[in-house]
């Protein structure tokens, strides 16, 4: 199984803390409203790895690994659920458990997702690049082999296939690639794999 090098992931919004979690005289400036066309958000999932800066406090920040029971370990809070959370959402989780902790105004907190080890997909055959890959955002059949290094002499693109779970899905490369039959070019799902035969 081949590594993979770490892969950047959009930055998410600012967060805006929970209502609640507020107390008299912190003023928070909300975010931007978020663009309809943007791509939907990341979601974090076990063995993710993430850069979480809260502002002005070194020793609450760093890198942190996604546990394979989805959980995060902070210094001052304790346990916090990652998995399953976006960006933004895991940064209003911090803020809030830091303003019931330690803070009495929500603090500026960031989350990055430095290496995605969660969501993959996989390549075999008659590709020069062979094994898994990050499965990073919304990502298409074509997508995936702008990844694998081209074909082999003796591959052959017309008969490709993915397996799905218990279903075969098939991919006609030549046809896609001159803009035919697009259906096709589905988006790929977590696991998915995707054989050429040679």
């Amino acid at each position: 199984m081949r590594s993979t090098p770490p892969v950047a992931v959009p930055p998410a919004e600012a967060a805006t803390p929970d209502a609640n979690a507020l107390k008299p005289g912190c003023d928070v400036e909300k975010p931007p409203a978020a663009d309809a066309t943007s791509a939907k958000p990341y979601v974090i999932g076990s063995l993710d790895v993430l850069d979480i800066r809260v502002w002005n406090s070194a020793n609450l920040s760093g890198m942190v690994d996604v546990g394979p029971d989805g959980m995060i370990s902070l210094p001052l809070i304790g346990q916090i659920k990652a998995d399953g959370e976006t960006q933004a959402s895991l940064m209003r989780t911090i803020q809030n458990k830091l303003v019931a902790t330690v803070f009495e105004c929500p603090p500026p907190v960031n989350v990055q997702v430095v290496r995605v080890n969660s969501k993959k997909y996989y390549i075999y055959g008659g590709v020069n690049r062979q094994g898994e890959f990050p499965l990073t955002g919304e990502m298409t059949v074509m997508d995936a082999f702008a990844n694998c290094g081209g074909f082999k002499d003796f591959a052959n693109p017309k008969k490709v296939y993915i397996l799905r779970g218990d279903k075969r899905l098939n991919f006609n490369y030549r046809e896609v690639s001159h803009a035919k039959n697009m259906s096709q070019n589905i988006k790929l799902e977590n696991g998915d794999r995707i054989f050429v035969p040679e």
